[in-house]
């Protein structure tokens, strides 16, 4: 991993982000050789359940004499789509800087997580995931590393996953914040007064056209997307959350 500078990168720091688990070396010699400027660490949110402290520690310790900024954002290491919100949460923060993301220092769905977000969210081109490959692996007794030194610092190319346009993404985020569930009527209502459609009619006509414009441009990607379906109950028809679209919400929103 190298990093060019030139005159339009000046302003920009280096940024690791690195789940924390059972490594040390991992973590810290990477930041040192590539000389980051700020490193985040994605710990566990429950504190008494994460075996991980004492190597959290030594990693502090260690950035902190190298001079290196330490910040920390929580989440659930063992859920998925909490794993990728933290990372959407980092990189939003961290917009116009250079971000290097380790898949190697922590566990393997934290790996999943960290390179899909890598792959949905680096819309900048400024995101650049990494496996560290270590030198020794003695193995995990509780109190050593489950390895030590790093041999190579390889590149990981993030390709593209396709997330929904952020007019879809709000109003998801609706239908969410009306307990999953509410008439075609009132979504109509809600992603006008929040300009996620546009009418253009007379006022007679514009009951049908708000209708049109939300099926269009929201009802019907919406379900391309698997995020909702349609149920008829009486003369009402109600737009209801799906499962996927539930998964999609606890990172995407």
């Amino acid at each position: 991993m190298h990093t060019i500078h030139t005159m339009t990168r000046i302003a920009k720091l280096r940024v690791h982000i690195a789940p924390i688990g059972y490594e040390i070396d991992r973590v810290v010699l990477p930041a040192k050789q590539e000389r980051a400027d700020k490193v985040w660490l994605l710990l566990h949110e429950n504190k008494n359940e994460d075996k991980a402290g004492p190597f959290v520690s030594k990693i502090k310790n260690q950035l902190a004499k190298l001079n290196i900024e330490i910040k920390e954002e929580y989440h659930d290491r063992r859920d998925l789509f909490k794993i990728i919100r933290a990372i959407k949460n980092i990189i939003e923060k961290e917009q116009g800087n250079d971000i290097y993301v380790n898949l190697a220092s922590g566990s393997k769905i934290q790996a999943i997580g960290t390179m899909m977000a890598c792959m949905m969210f680096n819309d900048d081109s400024n995101i650049h995931p990494f496996y560290v490959e270590a030198n020794n692996y003695p193995g995990f007794e509780g109190k050593t590393p489950l390895s030590t030194g790093i041999k190579e610092i390889q590149n990981v190319p993030p390709y593209s996953i396709k997330i929904p346009d952020q007019k879809l993404i709000d109003a998801l985020k609706i239908i969410k914040e009306n307990k999953g569930r509410l008439t075609k009527k009132e979504i109509a209502k809600l992603c006008e007064e929040k300009q996620l459609i546009t009418i253009n009619a007379k006022e007679k006509n514009h009951s049908m056209a708000r209708f049109a414009s939300l099926d269009k441009n929201i009802i019907q990607p919406l379900e391309q997307w698997k995020f909702i379906e349609i149920e008829k109950i009486g003369r009402n028809r109600w737009i209801k959350i799906t499962e996927e679209g539930k998964n999609a919400a606890e990172f995407l929103i």
